[in-house]
């Protein structure tokens, strides 16, 4: 009989291209992960993986037993829903949740306590995982929810078993010293090159919005610090000297010495719950989706 965690090993070394990133994914080590395939070899009869470079591919045969994977996943979905049905579709068991660490903070760790009251016999686990992660992991089933967002107005790459609902919709501000001359402006601030800037690094979401706001602007702005850490951003802040735009889910209380501004242009992102296709009844998935609203 062919092992669930053998199949979820070999859709994430399809996914990701080695067995070192797949063990990471998956919390093993490379050599359980290569453990795995290996008895899946035997038990099916056919190689799984070939190498190519410093990577694997699947073979054909590989490749067919990871396109069937999401059935077998379902069908063990369609077991879980039965027997909880018994129980009145009460919600119970382990809900694994994957987001990223925005979301955790300003989503998911605000309606766990009302969630835990109302659902008692449900236990949430939650791992930090960016968008793209995280579908993989609701496609692979190591995963059963994941909250994402659109990277630059973009959505992550959705994979065809898994379906999406919006739940939040993102807003950055900037935030400012109270002593900071834009402080005292009314409405919505607009023209900001000329200021001095705190931002979050390239490659990020946040530094992609903080470029967007410039894109128009003659002069290149004055970025002085480069952090990803929204409170240390806030503490460089704080000196009166920079600027920083802000993400409201990120933000934590402002202190007397600080304030938020909204801009002009405001940029934005979606925030969607994605969970299997398969997975639609979970009694455990609708209770944390009505928590979120």
């Amino acid at each position: 009989m062919i092992e669930v965690g053998a199949l979820r090993a070999l859709r994430s070394v399809a996914a990701l291209g080695t067995l070192a990133r797949a063990a990471d994914e998956l919390g093993f080590t490379a050599s359980a992960v290569s453990q795995q395939l290996k008895r899946l070899e035997r038990q099916v009869g056919v190689p799984v993986l070939a190498p190519a470079g410093r990577g694997v591919v699947l073979t054909p045969a590989g490749q067919a037993i990871a396109d069937s994977a999401p059935e077998v996943f379902q069908a063990l979905e369609r077991c879980a829903e039965a027997a909880q049905s018994v129980s009145e579709g009460a919600p119970r068991g382990t809900l694994r949740v994957v987001a990223f660490s925005t979301a955790i903070r300003g989503l998911l760790a605000p309606v766990l306590g009302g969630l835990s009251v109302r659902c008692p016999e449900l236990r949430v686990e939650i791992t930090e995982q960016d968008p793209d992660e995280a579908l993989r992991s609701v496609d692979a089933g190591t995963a059963d929810l994941a909250l994402v967002h659109d990277a630059d107005g973009l959505p992550a790459a959705q994979p065809p078993s898994v379906t999406q609902r919006l739940v939040h919709t993102d807003v950055g501000d900037v935030v400012m010293s109270r002593s900071h001359a834009l402080a005292s402006e009314a409405g919505p601030l607009d023209g900001l090159a000329g200021h001095a800037w705190v931002t979050s690094p390239p490659g990020t979401v946040c530094h992609q919005w903080f470029r967007r706001l410039f894109a128009d602007a003659p002069e290149e702005p004055d970025v002085r610090h480069l952090v990803d850490d929204f409170a240390t951003q806030l503490s460089l802040v704080a000196s009166g000297e920079v600027l920083a735009l802000v993400p409201r889910l990120a933000r934590p209380p402002l202190g007397e010495d600080l304030v938020a501004r909204p801009l002009r242009r405001q940029p934005k992102r979606e925030v969607h719950a994605a969970w299997r296709r398969s997975a639609d009844a979970s009694p455990a998935i609708r209770a944390l989706l009505a928590e979120l609203g």
